[in-house]
């Protein structure tokens, strides 16, 4: 499957639409996932479901259209969070947003297999999607844990457990710890499983 021209338009949408506005209003970048999709964390109350964007009042179409026409119609202002981070993906407001549909739900699927997942796995942490890297996670014991959609080092959802200092041995396949993709995950206990193995190994309680 191609997941790279959805993944960048979901990113953009994250980022312009979502985390920008939120950010120039309370000074907040952080995402949450929702049922269907994903929303702001804060003020203005805007969620992602699906091919749509959820205001207050009304329902925008995403599809086939520019960042600028949706913020335009949504009553906002399409741009990222400006000055807060450089590792963006590089998304423009006139660029046009390109949704495949059986991409589309994979790529929410994984995202609210990964929120569950978390929430199992850490009941007293909340996750957070961060628009940056498109990636829902928690830090625990100074180790990250999460479900990212994909980008340079793999180009598909995958999970992956992330230790503030490296760790050695077969369990940490990357550079940055572990991952693993999420179609070899099947289902939320094995996302679990997978990030409590991590866990072991990395000595957390």
């Amino acid at each position: 499957m191609d997941w790279e021209p959805t993944r960048r338009s979901l990113h953009g949408v994250a980022e312009l639409l979502l985390a920008g506005p939120q950010h120039r209003a309370t000074g907040r970048i952080d995402l949450s996932v929702v049922d269907g999709g994903f929303a702001t964390a804060a003020e203005p109350a805007l969620r992602v479901e699906g091919d749509e964007l959820l205001t207050g009042s009304a329902r925008v179409r995403l599809t086939g259209r520019t960042y600028t026409e949706v913020a335009a119609e949504a009553g906002l202002e399409a741009g990222e969070p400006a000055g807060v981070y450089s590792g963006g993906p590089g998304v423009r407001p006139g660029e046009t947003i390109v949704f495949a549909a059986d991409a589309l739900n994979l790529l929410l699927q994984a995202f609210a297999d990964g929120d569950r997942a978390l929430r199992e796995f850490a009941p007293d942490a909340t996750p957070v999607l961060w628009p940056e890297h498109f990636d829902v996670a928690i830090a625990l014991d100074e180790v990250n844990y999460g479900v990212s959609l994909g980008d340079g080092y793999l180009g598909e959802p995958y999970a992956y457990v992330g230790p503030f200092e490296p760790k050695s041995g077969d369990f940490w396949n990357a550079s940055f710890g572990a991952a693993r993709p999420m179609r070899e995950l099947t289902g939320v206990a094995a996302v679990v499983q997978f990030f409590a193995t991590g866990q072991n190994f990395t000595g957390g309680r």
